[in-house]
């Protein structure tokens, strides 16, 4: 049967504040994030886990089903989270520790964070990479490409029809892919100006300290982020061309050319969705 969409107002219509730059991106990384997980769980409702038996007709029934859904969906989210510090902050930075090691003499502080970037941007793009070889995952991007195509298609102001798609391009600038790598970048800038005490001393407080405020700079990070991606979305010159080239390059691994049917599905999503003008979704 037909479902009815997550209904949802921003809360930057209700607090004028929260639509300056930064802010209006890190209000906007919270909502996206929690619809995310709101359309998972529907999603699973409807289809992944009505398989699991054929009666599943009482209401006492559905809710049992619907109350697993939530503990199997809050206990992924909470290994993902565990998994990117994981990656992302204590890897790199035990890393770097251990080269400090081999090296025999502690890095400055330039040299430090450089090498700990570096070494995030390095696992995330592995990673992405690696993921991509599983057969689910590398559908998912295919459909990944379907949206693209969609999009560049409603900007282009044609017909959302499988033929006008199909001919599109497939790597946008304002993907989350190139989301993802512009917070990796500010945060190797971001990174720059924490205190260089931290460096020095007990290395398990410090370390604790440094990923604490690395937790606490995402927020900023994210603001960041978001007004880069929004703004290489709205303008098209050298500058913004340099600053989406990383993201865009990424998308290689991300973004894989969809067939028929896939473009099919992502018209039929996206519809529903966008604004009657293109300037408006920008």
């Amino acid at each position: 049967k037909r479902q009815r969409f997550i209904e949802h107002k921003s809360i930057k219509d209700k607090i004028k504040i929260f639509k300056l730059p930064v802010l209006r991106g890190i209000v906007t990384y919270i909502e996206t994030m929690i619809q995310g997980y709101k359309a998972m769980m529907k999603s699973a409702d409807i289809s992944g886990f009505t398989d699991i038996e054929e009666e599943k007709d009482k209401p006492k029934d559905e809710k049992k089903q619907s109350a697993f859904t939530a503990v199997i969906m809050t206990v992924g989210t909470i290994l993902g989270i565990a998994l990117a510090l994981v990656l992302f902050l204590g890897i790199p930075r035990y890393a770097v520790q251990g080269i400090e090691w081999l090296a025999g003499t502690p890095f400055s502080k330039v040299v430090r964070s450089g090498i700990e970037q570096l070494l995030k941007l390095a696992v995330l793009v592995l990673y992405m990479w690696g993921v991509s070889f599983m057969k689910d995952i590398h559908r998912v991007f295919a459909y990944h490409g379907a949206e693209h195509k969609t999009i560049f298609c409603y900007e282009a102001g044609l017909p959302l029809t499988v033929e006008n798609v199909r001919i599109q391009r497939r790597f946008h600038p304002r993907c989350g892919t190139s989301f993802l790598i512009l917070m990796v970048l500010v945060s190797i800038l971001v990174g720059f100006f924490i205190p260089p005490t931290l460096y020095a001393g007990n290395r398990i407080v410090n370390t604790l300290l440094y990923s604490g405020i690395r937790i606490l700079l995402v927020p900023v990070i994210v603001g960041l982020g978001y007004e880069l991606i929004k703004f290489c979305g709205r303008h098209d010159n050298w500058l913004t061309r340099i600053i989406a080239a990383p993201g865009l390059a990424l998308q290689h691994i991300t973004v894989f050319e969809p067939d028929d049917s896939m473009i099919e599905v992502a018209i039929a999503a996206v519809k529903p969705v966008l604004p009657e003008k293109p300037e408006e979704y920008t």
